[in-house]
């Protein structure tokens, strides 16, 4: 077999094409080395340059996003997670990422890796994860396609995250036709460690070695950030090969091992290999170091005979990361290594300057200026041009008026919880281990948003995942504020403080002017309402091309996952009703509003109205006296109002001590908008009635709004005199409707 001479294979403006380059970028390419690049090179380009991994399309409106709040450690873009102070000496490390593409063609292992890469970023920064949270889009539940899509991406992250050994405390599900072709998988994944212990992904110091830990290196995963890039056609089978292959136990051994290292004090910096492998960690480490490095290819670990130079600096092979040490100090990182029975093997050496070079059984087959390839540095940044949909200005014709109300109110009723949109998804977290490490506090005292304890201090955190992509879709930015204030509704009904935000925004091509419109929108959106809770976004991942050839793209996703400290454990608060006799308010405005509601998209079947009732500065007061109103001890649960409007709201309140309510409707609204509306800013609490008078006279004090509406009695749903029917009635539709779809 003839040596092949990988520096002298030259490239064109085809090679680069075929690449998912394009020519002003080759052109840029030529110029940025002075040279025309060899295949190699242009490989390595070709994955660094992708939107996955550049942001080219996107960085200039993220950089629009508030990074500034009181608990900031890490702002977004400076690590592989944001870092909040939590107090008490300890700091929060938490992201959130998507894996769409892969879990489209393999869910199974799509979602898997997804939940294995997005942890790997919280430990490579020096904290140990403790819970894990995700938010699932898929299509029509009814086709068959829809349930192995369900049945495969459930069962991944279930496997991988039990075998892990970390909860999954949260997370939401939603379908819809949209989604048939390109389900969303979103992954979060939260840690802690002690403040001022954070590892950095960097790479400094001249002579410093640099070691690749974990598995070996093989070709699963060749292409992935690419095939992220690009939109799902009919031919994407054969990208099978981008899909990763994942490793729990292999992974809960590297998370030992690194999390020992670390305290020796003999690194330098760290990063996990995740999209682009090799070629993303030395780069992105050199730039932010102001180094170069020397990296020996023959010398990675392989799991696979005859690989090319390309095929080790793109592979995405999981569980593997790439540490810097300091001089002199191998033989503790080895040993310990070597303890784990893990892969350590020195691979390149820290060089003075800006080239990473890469060598391949002594022959430089890629020498480049590590700034050239990285986000913020020369990748590529484009502005897109956009506009706004036709489809938006039809929505705002939409009349209430236009829509009679239902002759039988319960038919609506048992329509809404049995729908998957809303119906119990524990045929879903069953397949979760949600108590393992003993730090979930809401398994068994359900809240709006997961409450994982703090060990060794009074406080716990609450975090919750949050989009009504039907929102985003109506109004991108009314929909993306609605969903940065959930979530943080979500948090403060459990009794904790808003603290920042992670984000995974889902779109499709940005190419597509109202595609970009929707994005744009989204952003505006969020900024004005993380801004308004002082919830910094501390980053995140952008995933665009979620869309087909044949179908579109997705509604507009941008899920929230957000985090909050509960100062005191004692202020935990739960959904459910507490016992016969407690008096049930509503506090926020009621409106004559079912816009975007599901109850007017499945029931009526009415997919084109506006986002719903939505003020800033409104949900803003009603969160704030909810704050006030837990710490002061006055209420028995608190639960938002949210999909499926009131109702929903009360039988999922009732749902948990078999509890039923006697309530009024508000006049001069409609009862199927007073019911199914959902009208943002409301929440649903319960009182003692011996502290009615204390929590009346606080919501006036705060110059909140509420409505007195009735009492939690018997197992009877009772509505301006009219029974229908028990919460056991309910009960049945709600908790088994998703299973019996699935089986």
């Amino acid at each position: 077999m003839n040596k092949i001479d990988y520096n002298n294979q030259l490239t064109d403006v085809e090679t680069a094409k075929k690449l998912g380059l394009l020519p002003e970028e080759f052109e840029k390419i030529k110029t940025t080395l002075g040279r025309v690049p060899n295949f190699t090179e242009l490989s390595v380009y070709s994955v660094m340059w992708s939107e996955h991994c550049s942001y080219k399309n996107s960085i200039t409106w993220l950089k629009t996003l508030p990074k500034d709040g009181p608990h900031m450690l890490a702002k977004a873009g400076e690590e592989n997670a944001g870092l909040v102070d939590i107090g008490d000496g300890l700091a929060c490390a938490f992201k959130i990422e998507s894996h769409n593409h892969p879990s489209a063609l393999e869910p199974y292992q799509g979602a898997a890796t997804g939940v294995g890469g997005i942890n790997r970023d919280i430990f490579t920064m020096g904290a140990r994860p403790i819970a894990q949270l995700n938010s699932l889009r898929f299509g029509d539940i009814n086709s068959e396609k829809t349930k192995w899509l369900v049945k495969g991406v459930v069962k991944g992250i279930g496997d991988y995250g039990n075998a892990f050994g970390i909860p999954t405390v949260g997370g939401e599900v939603f379908f819809d036709e949209c989604y048939n072709v390109n389900p969303l998988v979103n992954a979060m994944s939260v840690g802690i460690m002690k403040k001022g212990e954070m590892v950095s992904a960097i790479s400094y110091g001249e002579g410093n070695p640099v070691f690749i830990v974990g598995s070996s290196t093989g070709r699963d995963g060749m292409g992935g950030a690419a095939f992220a890039s690009k939109d799902l056609t009919e031919d994407s089978a054969k990208d099978l090969p981008a899909v990763q292959v994942g490793d729990p136990f292999q992974e809960k051994l590297l998370l030992e091992a690194t999390l020992e290292i670390i305290k020796t004090g003999a690194v330098v910096g760290m990063q996990d290999m995740g999209a682009a492998g090799i070629a993303c960690s030395t780069s992105e480490m050199s730039a932010k170091g102001e180094h170069g490095m020397e990296i020996w290819l023959d010398k990675v670990p392989a799991r696979q005979q005859g690989m090319h130079p390309f095929e080790y600096l793109l592979s995405e092979s999981q569980e593997r990361m790439l540490v810097v040490v300091k001089k002199g100090r191998e033989k503790e990182i080895l040993d310990i290594f070597d303890k784990w029975d893990l892969n350590c093997v020195e691979i390149g050496v820290v060089k003075k300057g800006d080239r990473i070079k890469f060598f391949f059984h002594n022959e430089l087959v890629a020498d480049l200026p590590a700034v050239s390839l990285v986000l913020g540095g020369d990748a590529p940044v484009y502005k897109r041009d956009y506009k706004e949909p036709a489809y938006y200005a039809e929505s705002k014709k939409f009349k209430i008026e236009s829509v009679a109300e239902p002759k039988d109110l319960k038919d609506v009723m048992k329509h809404l919880a049995s729908h998957p949109n809303i119906a119990s998804k524990r045929w879903v977290y069953n397949q979760y281990d949600s108590m393992v490490g003993t730090v979930n506090m809401s398994t068994n005292m359900a809240s709006d948003a997961a409450v994982v304890n703090l060990k060794g201090t009074k406080k716990a955190l609450a975090m919750s995942v949050d989009c009504n992509s039907r929102y985003v879709n109506a109004d991108p930015e009314i929909g993306c504020a609605i969903a940065v204030s959930e979530a943080a509704r979500n948090i403060v009904c459990s009794g904790g403080e808003p603290s920042a935000v992670t984000n995974c925004l889902n779109f499709g091509n940005p190419y597509n002017p109202e595609v970009y419109w929707q994005f744009v929108g989204s952003i505006k959106g969020m900024s004005a309402a993380c801004t308004k809770f002082k919830t910094p976004v501390t980053g995140g991942n952008v995933s665009f091309y979620n869309q087909s050839s044949y179908e579109g793209p997705v509604f507009p996703t941008p899920t929230i996952g957000m985090i909050g400290i509960v100062m005191d454990k004692k202020l935990q608060t739960s959904l459910s009703f507490k016992k016969e006799g407690d008096v049930i308010y509503l506090i926020g405005n009621s409106k004559n509003d079912i816009s975007s509601s599901e109850y007017l998209f499945s029931f009526h079947k009415i997919k084109n109205s506006p986002a719903p009732y939505f003020n800033l500065d409104e949900e803003f007061g009603v969160q704030e006296s909810v704050k006030s109103i837990i710490k002061n001890n006055l209420i028995q649960s608190a639960h938002d109002v949210s999909d499926g409007g009131l109702f929903i709201t009360l039988l999922e309140s009732g749902l948990t001590a078999n509890l039923g309510f006697e309530i009024n409707s508000v006049s001069g609204i409609r009862k199927d908008a007073f019911l199914f509306g959902e009208g943002q800013s409301r929440v649903v609490v319960s009182v003692e009635a011996g502290k009615i008078n204390q929590l009346e006279a606080e919501l006036k004090k705060q110059n909140t709004a509420f409505t007195k509406l009735g009492t939690v009695k018997g197992n009877k749903i009772n509505i301006d005199g009219t029974e229908y029917g028990s919460v056991a009635d309910y009960s049945n539709l709600y908790n088994t409707s998703i299973e019996s779809k699935l089986n």
